[in-house]
């Protein structure tokens, strides 16, 4: 069984099969039919290979786009951000929100 397209379409068109007294001849008929065959199946694996290539590509695309989309947020993110955030912010944030907790169950 051949991996590789053996025949063209002017090879088709062009074939010429000898005559006998009941017509063409079944061995060159028959030879002729399993060189289409094999063919048929090399296009057969071909075509399985390219889709499986081709939803192997459409699945990284997906992932692709999903990690672009999360790049553009994170970098509207930091772009709408006034000022950057130090641990001194988060510390007095820290300790206003203790006061507002602490402070409510004292009263």
């Amino acid at each position: 069984m051949k991996n590789e397209v053996v025949l063209t379409p002017e090879t088709l068109l062009n074939w010429d099969f000898k005559i006998d007294a009941r017509g063409y001849r079944p061995q060159e008929v028959d030879k002729a039919l399993d060189i289409v065959i094999s063919d048929y199946k090399a296009y057969d694996r071909k075509v399985k290979e390219l889709e499986e290539r081709i939803a192997l590509l459409n699945e990284e695309i997906l992932q692709l786009k999903h990690k672009l989309r999360t790049a553009n947020e994170r970098e509207e993110i930091l772009k709408s951000s006034d000022k950057e955030i130090t641990n001194i912010d988060l510390l007095q944030r820290i300790s206003n929100l203790e006061k507002i907790i602490y402070g409510k169950k004292d009263e």
